[in-house]
Protein backbone atom coordinates (compact mmCIF):
# COMPACT_ATOMS: atom_id res chain seq x y z
CA UNK A 1 0.00 0.00 0.00
CA UNK A 2 1.51 3.20 -1.29
CA UNK A 3 1.57 6.49 1.17
CA UNK A 4 2.25 10.21 0.62
CA UNK A 5 2.81 11.16 3.39
CA UNK A 6 2.88 15.33 4.51
CA UNK A 7 4.12 17.07 7.81
CA UNK A 8 6.42 19.96 8.42
CA UNK A 9 7.75 19.03 11.36
CA UNK A 10 11.15 16.59 10.23
CA UNK A 11 11.02 14.79 13.80
CA UNK A 12 7.03 14.08 13.57
CA UNK A 13 7.21 13.23 9.74
CA UNK A 14 10.44 10.58 10.29
CA UNK A 15 8.17 8.89 13.39
CA UNK A 16 5.82 8.32 10.98
CA UNK A 17 7.52 7.20 8.00
CA UNK A 18 9.48 4.44 10.46
CA UNK A 19 5.86 3.64 11.74
CA UNK A 20 4.20 3.09 8.28
CA UNK A 21 6.91 1.41 7.02
CA UNK A 22 7.37 -0.94 10.24
CA UNK A 23 3.68 -1.68 9.75
CA UNK A 24 4.31 -2.75 5.93
CA UNK A 25 3.18 0.35 4.12
CA UNK A 26 5.73 1.87 1.00
CA UNK A 27 6.17 5.47 1.56
CA UNK A 28 5.89 6.71 -1.96
CA UNK A 29 7.05 10.29 -0.42
CA UNK A 30 7.27 12.39 2.94
CA UNK A 31 6.93 15.68 1.99
CA UNK A 32 7.09 19.14 3.93
CA UNK A 33 5.08 21.53 2.07
CA UNK A 34 1.78 22.25 -0.33
CA UNK A 35 3.49 22.70 -3.27
CA UNK A 36 5.59 19.44 -2.74
CA UNK A 37 2.40 17.82 -1.88
CA UNK A 38 0.52 18.52 -4.77
CA UNK A 39 2.89 17.28 -7.01
CA UNK A 40 3.37 14.18 -4.84
CA UNK A 41 -0.75 13.26 -5.34
CA UNK A 42 -0.61 14.77 -8.74
CA UNK A 43 2.58 12.34 -10.14
CA UNK A 44 2.30 9.32 -7.57
CA UNK A 45 -1.37 8.46 -7.47
CA UNK A 46 -1.02 6.73 -3.87
CA UNK A 47 -3.01 4.64 -2.37
CA UNK A 48 -3.53 6.87 0.79
CA UNK A 49 -2.38 10.43 1.56
CA UNK A 50 -1.88 11.29 5.37
CA UNK A 51 -1.30 15.36 5.40
CA UNK A 52 -1.18 17.42 7.84
CA UNK A 53 -3.58 20.47 8.11
CA UNK A 54 -1.03 22.79 8.34
CA UNK A 55 1.95 23.18 5.96
CA UNK A 56 3.80 25.69 4.48
CA UNK A 57 4.02 27.94 2.89
CA UNK A 58 0.98 29.97 4.10
CA UNK A 59 1.16 27.65 7.46
CA UNK A 60 -3.14 28.16 7.42
CA UNK A 61 -5.26 25.18 5.47
CA UNK A 62 -2.15 24.93 2.71
CA UNK A 63 -2.24 20.79 3.37
CA UNK A 64 -6.08 20.24 3.59
CA UNK A 65 -6.66 22.42 0.38
CA UNK A 66 -3.82 20.18 -1.15
CA UNK A 67 -6.04 17.47 -0.49
CA UNK A 68 -8.96 18.76 -1.79
CA UNK A 69 -7.46 19.50 -4.60
CA UNK A 70 -6.58 16.30 -5.14
CA UNK A 71 -9.79 14.47 -4.57
CA UNK A 72 -11.49 16.89 -6.98
CA UNK A 73 -8.95 15.91 -9.50
CA UNK A 74 -9.31 11.99 -9.00
CA UNK A 75 -12.26 11.07 -6.90
CA UNK A 76 -11.90 8.88 -4.08
CA UNK A 77 -8.66 9.42 -2.94
CA UNK A 78 -8.19 8.36 0.06
CA UNK A 79 -7.11 11.48 2.25
CA UNK A 80 -6.63 11.01 6.50
CA UNK A 81 -6.03 14.47 7.55
CA UNK A 82 -3.58 14.92 11.12
CA UNK A 83 -4.77 18.41 12.99
CA UNK A 84 -3.27 20.01 16.08
CA UNK A 85 -6.87 20.82 17.54
CA UNK A 86 -10.43 20.02 16.49
CA UNK A 87 -11.49 22.27 13.29
CA UNK A 88 -14.94 21.86 12.25
CA UNK A 89 -14.79 23.55 9.22
CA UNK A 90 -11.91 21.15 8.12
CA UNK A 91 -14.10 18.32 9.11
CA UNK A 92 -16.94 19.52 7.27
CA UNK A 93 -15.01 20.06 4.10
CA UNK A 94 -13.11 16.98 4.04
CA UNK A 95 -16.62 15.38 4.58
CA UNK A 96 -18.31 17.79 1.70
CA UNK A 97 -18.31 15.40 -1.16
CA UNK A 98 -20.09 12.36 0.26
CA UNK A 99 -17.75 9.58 -0.96
CA UNK A 100 -15.80 7.62 1.71
CA UNK A 101 -11.80 7.25 1.91
CA UNK A 102 -12.05 9.95 4.75
CA UNK A 103 -10.54 10.31 8.13
CA UNK A 104 -9.69 13.12 10.28
CA UNK A 105 -7.15 13.02 13.58
CA UNK A 106 -5.69 14.30 15.94
CA UNK A 107 -2.56 14.46 16.54
CA UNK A 108 -2.65 12.87 20.12
CA UNK A 109 -3.79 9.74 18.32
CA UNK A 110 -0.54 9.47 16.51
CA UNK A 111 0.95 8.25 19.48
CA UNK A 112 -1.40 5.24 19.65
CA UNK A 113 0.59 3.55 16.85
CA UNK A 114 -2.55 0.74 16.57
CA UNK A 115 -5.17 3.30 16.15
CA UNK A 116 -3.34 5.25 13.78
CA UNK A 117 -2.30 2.26 11.42
CA UNK A 118 -5.93 1.03 11.45
CA UNK A 119 -7.18 4.72 10.85
CA UNK A 120 -4.74 4.49 7.51
CA UNK A 121 -5.96 1.63 6.71
CA UNK A 122 -9.29 2.03 7.23
CA UNK A 123 -9.26 5.44 4.88
CA UNK A 124 -7.47 3.62 2.25
CA UNK A 125 -9.74 0.34 1.90
CA UNK A 126 -12.71 3.64 1.64
CA UNK A 127 -13.85 4.10 4.50
CA UNK A 128 -13.80 6.22 7.62
CA UNK A 129 -11.77 7.18 11.15
CA UNK A 130 -12.97 10.05 12.75
CA UNK A 131 -11.89 11.29 16.03
CA UNK A 132 -14.06 11.22 18.68
CA UNK A 133 -13.60 14.63 19.41
CA UNK A 134 -14.56 15.98 16.43
CA UNK A 135 -17.64 13.49 16.30
CA UNK A 136 -18.92 14.86 19.90
CA UNK A 137 -18.56 18.59 18.51
CA UNK A 138 -20.73 17.80 15.57
CA UNK A 139 -23.31 16.05 17.68
CA UNK A 140 -23.25 18.87 20.07
CA UNK A 141 -23.84 21.83 17.84
CA UNK A 142 -27.05 19.37 16.69
CA UNK A 143 -28.28 19.18 20.46
CA UNK A 144 -31.23 21.60 20.76
CA UNK A 145 -34.36 20.75 21.65
CA UNK A 146 -35.79 21.24 17.82
CA UNK A 147 -32.93 19.54 16.42
CA UNK A 148 -34.17 15.73 15.25
CA UNK A 149 -30.96 14.89 16.94
CA UNK A 150 -33.27 15.55 20.23
CA UNK A 151 -35.56 12.46 19.27
CA UNK A 152 -32.45 9.97 19.91
CA UNK A 153 -32.54 7.89 23.56
CA UNK A 154 -29.62 8.04 25.05
CA UNK A 155 -28.30 4.49 23.73
CA UNK A 156 -29.29 6.00 20.33
CA UNK A 157 -26.38 8.51 20.50
CA UNK A 158 -24.05 6.41 21.73
CA UNK A 159 -24.60 4.23 18.81
CA UNK A 160 -24.26 7.62 16.15
CA UNK A 161 -21.18 8.37 17.60
CA UNK A 162 -19.36 4.81 17.19
CA UNK A 163 -21.55 4.68 14.02
CA UNK A 164 -19.62 8.14 12.91
CA UNK A 165 -16.24 6.95 14.29
CA UNK A 166 -16.38 4.25 11.18
CA UNK A 167 -17.19 1.37 13.23
CA UNK A 168 -19.29 -1.62 11.88
CA UNK A 169 -22.10 -2.71 13.99
CA UNK A 170 -20.33 -5.89 15.23
CA UNK A 171 -17.33 -3.54 16.61
CA UNK A 172 -20.01 -1.33 17.86
CA UNK A 173 -21.55 -4.24 19.71
CA UNK A 174 -18.81 -5.74 21.16
CA UNK A 175 -18.03 -2.23 22.37
CA UNK A 176 -21.35 -1.52 24.24
CA UNK A 177 -21.44 -5.37 24.99
CA UNK A 178 -24.98 -5.86 23.37
CA UNK A 179 -25.59 -8.16 20.32
CA UNK A 180 -25.40 -6.87 16.96
CA UNK A 181 -29.30 -7.44 16.15
CA UNK A 182 -29.77 -5.22 19.13
CA UNK A 183 -27.12 -2.64 17.25
CA UNK A 184 -29.28 -2.98 14.19
CA UNK A 185 -32.60 -2.24 15.48
CA UNK A 186 -30.81 0.76 17.40
CA UNK A 187 -29.30 2.10 13.73
CA UNK A 188 -32.65 1.54 11.93
CA UNK A 189 -34.27 3.77 14.95
CA UNK A 190 -31.42 6.59 14.22
CA UNK A 191 -31.98 6.44 10.38
CA UNK A 192 -35.93 6.82 10.96
CA UNK A 193 -35.40 9.34 13.37
CA UNK A 194 -33.27 11.45 11.37
CA UNK A 195 -34.85 10.86 8.34
CA UNK A 196 -32.09 9.49 6.65
CA UNK A 197 -32.47 6.19 4.18
CA UNK A 198 -31.24 2.97 5.69
CA UNK A 199 -28.11 1.56 4.01
CA UNK A 200 -25.94 -1.59 4.13
CA UNK A 201 -23.10 0.71 3.06
CA UNK A 202 -21.60 1.60 6.59
CA UNK A 203 -19.19 4.22 4.90
CA UNK A 204 -22.29 6.10 3.32
CA UNK A 205 -24.43 6.11 6.71
CA UNK A 206 -21.63 7.60 8.21
CA UNK A 207 -21.07 10.55 6.12
CA UNK A 208 -24.80 10.46 5.24
CA UNK A 209 -25.18 11.60 9.11
CA UNK A 210 -22.71 13.35 9.47
CA UNK A 211 -23.59 15.55 6.66
CA UNK A 212 -26.51 15.72 8.32
CA UNK A 213 -25.77 16.60 11.88
CA UNK A 214 -23.52 19.19 10.46
CA UNK A 215 -25.27 20.75 7.41
CA UNK A 216 -28.69 20.25 8.32
CA UNK A 217 -30.02 23.80 9.50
Amino acid sequence: MRVVLAEDLFLLRDGLVRLLQAHDFEIAAAVESGPELAAALAELEPDVAVVDVRLPPTHTDEGLQCALDARRKRPGLPVLVLSQHVEQLYARELLADGSGGVGYLLKDRVFDAEQFVDAVRRVAAGGTAMDPQVIQQLLARRSGDDRPLARLTPREREVLELMAQGRTNAAIAGRLVVTERAIAKHTANIFAKLGLEVSDDDNRRVLAVLAYLDHGR
